[in-house]
């Protein structure tokens, strides 16, 4: 028997689901489930790659938000506290004019996780261009950048809980590797 993760991640979730989650992790079928759902990561790699990841997303649906200067992974990012990406506006003045930058980094932790958890990530961070609160109308901007949102979300939370209970990685090379039958 696995020991119980904290719930961290899955705060604010009715209490059966998360005890699902739970159950599924002791019972070491929670890996099994998931693979079943994602079976591969993305092929999104490097910071330039991520870069052109991000920039088609906002051209699709907010081609008038103001550009990013910056996209990248960063391995400073902790996701245990409850940063999976950070949106930042950096300001600087140049001469008489104050110059701002938009940046957005996503944890490395994501280098190796299936798309449409980084698509969610990405979405999230996106909508911070528009709407600054996590309110009713930024949710409406994440769902209309991507309908199945909250879902991906939830599936994230609980691989991240997954991941923190048995410190292992899904999708990584190594555990992408088939067991030797005999």
């Amino acid at each position: 028997m696995r020991p119980r993760p904290p719930t961290d991640y899955l705060a604010g979730y009715p209490p059966a689901l998360v005890q699902q989650v739970l159950e599924l992790i002791e019972q070491g079928r929670f890996a099994e489930v998931l693979l079943k759902r994602y079976p591969r990561p993305h092929e999104v790699r490097t910071d330039g790659a991520l870069y052109g990841y991000v920039q088609d997303l906002k051209a699709a649906h907010l081609r008038t938000a103001p550009p990013l200067s910056k996209v990248c992974f960063d391995s400073k990012l902790h996701v245990i506290r409850n940063a999976l990406g950070t949106h930042t506006t950096v300001s600087r003045v140049q001469g008489a004019k104050l110059q701002s930058k938009r940046e957005i980094h996503i944890a490395t932790v994501f280098r190796e996780v299936p798309e449409e958890f980084l698509r969610m990530i990405v979405v999230h961070e996106l909508a911070h261009l528009r709407e600054r609160d996590h309110d009713r109308a930024f949710y409406q901007l994440c769902l209309h950048m991507e309908p199945h949102y909250h879902q991906y979300e939830f599936d994230l939370r609980a691989y991240l809980t997954w991941r923190e209970a048995t410190r292992e990685g899904l999708w990584t090379a190594a555990s992408r590797t088939p067991p030797a039958r005999s």
